[in-house]
């Protein structure tokens, strides 16, 4: 009977997909293959199914150089993979464990902030314009649960989303397998003959996650309900349908409520759900994550109070509304993000997404020239960051370059938002100042042969 069932996956697969995935003929799906088990089963069963598909399938793999030897050799083995099956391989090596230590962070975060990198840059060169990954109901449950723990409410109980945007754009990572077991897709392997290769990292307990998958779960199955997982991976559908009536919810009712500040009134005839999320939204906006303790500080404010939060700001109550102010000693950190040309970033400290798009000679006649720069004037790869001390620009019709300092005082901006302000720059060159148009001299002529324009959208609210 079981093994009718193993037999039966690509189409329960191909079922999951049509519902969750949405893949449309003709997607070129970059498939994600470290080598494992789950990830090998994944492109097995996408080779299987893209003739009914009708996608366009190649193997992506990032070598994040952690296991020496063992890593060259995963590479190696899915090289192999791509070549026996004539597929396209897209492939790079990164040092996860360099790039953990200059951004102080867990191997597991910075191995994963460089593999999503990766595919940003695959998908921004339309290399492919899906990117599927292995994830499976197992690691759909280990998340969930591993947020319960450390506290989340159910935006963090949502878990892995079956379809993940990627800078706020028609291109997206999907996950398949998400209503998968790993189980079943090793016996499908198993089945099919197909070998792979064992990540000796994943049985390291000294990670949180491999603690949850060889110890806790496996518990919990066998002490209290034996189909755990796939109740933990139900409780995360719940979650993210949740969030997404609330996402709506909270845009229909944001604009009414806050303007910027929030008008109490208005606030105290929500139910409490709708408050607390309000108040979350408008805390994000500027950069300002709130934990649940901060929302019920918030709430409980009397009049004349205030409650200090991170990165220097502080919310007031007064007589009628609540509003959120820089302190005198808010000292915002500075940050960078590479934008490709084209492609996108989503710079969460601007509350934005920035598009550098690629415009032909013949269609630039469409577009506002202030807002054009000619691309052969551009280095190869744009950077989005704060202004700094010291940064210069030219606006169009002024005969000198000014400070930006001096052109935002002119704005009235203070505090953190000043100090947030963003631009973009080529090489050393300031070329894009939010709310001025580009400079002069380096619009788009005659006989131009392509030019860029730089968007800036708002980033959306939880």
């Amino acid at each position: 009977m079981y093994h009718v069932l193993v037999q039966s996956l690509p189409q329960s697969v191909a079922a999951y997909i049509r519902k969750h995935v949405l893949l449309k003929p003709g997607d070129r799906v970059g498939a994600a293959v470290s080598g494992g088990a789950d990830s090998v089963a994944l492109l097995r069963l996408l080779l299987e199914l893209r003739r009914q598909l009708g996608i366009v399938l190649s193997v992506v793999h990032l070598n994040h150089k952690l296991r020496g030897a063992e890593s060259d050799v995963d590479q190696a083995f899915v090289s192999d993979l791509a070549q026996r099956h004539q597929l396209e391989l897209h492939c790079e090596s990164a040092d996860a464990a360099a790039y953990a230590a200059e951004k102080h962070l867990s191997l597991e975060t910075a191995a994963r902030e460089v593999r999503y990198a990766f595919f940003r840059r695959l998908l921004q060169q339309d290399c492919v314009n899906r990117i599927a990954t292995a994830h499976t109901v197992d690691d759909q449950a280990e998340t969930v649960l591993l947020k319960l723990v450390r506290g989340a409410g159910t935006r963090g109980l949502a878990g892995i989303y079956p379809r993940l945007s990627v800078a706020s754009s028609q291109f997206s990572v999907i996950r398949p397998l998400l209503g998968t077991r790993r189980k079943d897709l090793e016996s499908y392997l198993k089945l099919h003959g197909q070998d792979w290769r064992e990540d000796s990292s994943n049985r390291d307990l000294r990670h949180a996650r491999n603690q949850v998958r060889h110890g806790i779960l496996p518990r919990l199955e066998r002490n209290l309900n034996p189909r755990v997982r796939q109740t933990l991976a139900e409780a995360a559908e719940i979650a993210r349908a949740e969030e997404e009536y609330w996402e709506k919810e909270v845009a229909r009712i944001l604009p009414a409520v806050a303007k910027p500040a929030i008008e109490l009134a208005k606030l105290q005839n929500l139910p409490l759900a709708l408050q607390r999320r309000v108040i979350r939204s408008v805390a994000e906006s500027l950069g300002v994550s709130l934990e649940f303790r901060h929302v019920g500080e918030i709430l409980d404010l009397e009049f004349g109070q205030s409650a200090a939060l991170q990165n220097g700001w502080v919310v007031l109550r007064k007589k009628d509304e609540l509003r959120f102010e820089a302190s005198a000693t808010a000292k915002p950190s500075d940050y960078e993000y590479a934008l490709p040309v084209p492609g996108a970033v989503e710079v969460p400290e601007a509350g934005s997404c920035f598009e550098a798009l690629l415009v032909s000679g013949d269609a630039t006649a469409a577009y506002n020239p202030e807002h054009l720069v000619d691309r052969a004037l551009l280095s190869d790869e744009l950077r989005v960051r704060n202004w700094r001390a010291g940064d210069r620009f030219r606006p169009p019709h002024t005969k000198a370059e000014k400070k930006i300092k001096e052109l935002l005082q002119e704005r009235h901006l203070t505090g953190v938002e000043r100090a947030q302000w963003p631009v973009v720059v080529s090489g050393v060159g300031i070329i894009w100042l939010r709310g001025f148009a580009t400079p002069a001299q380096m619009w788009p002529q005659e006989g131009t042969e392509q030019a860029v324009v730089i968007r800036e959208k708002p980033l959306k609210a939880f």
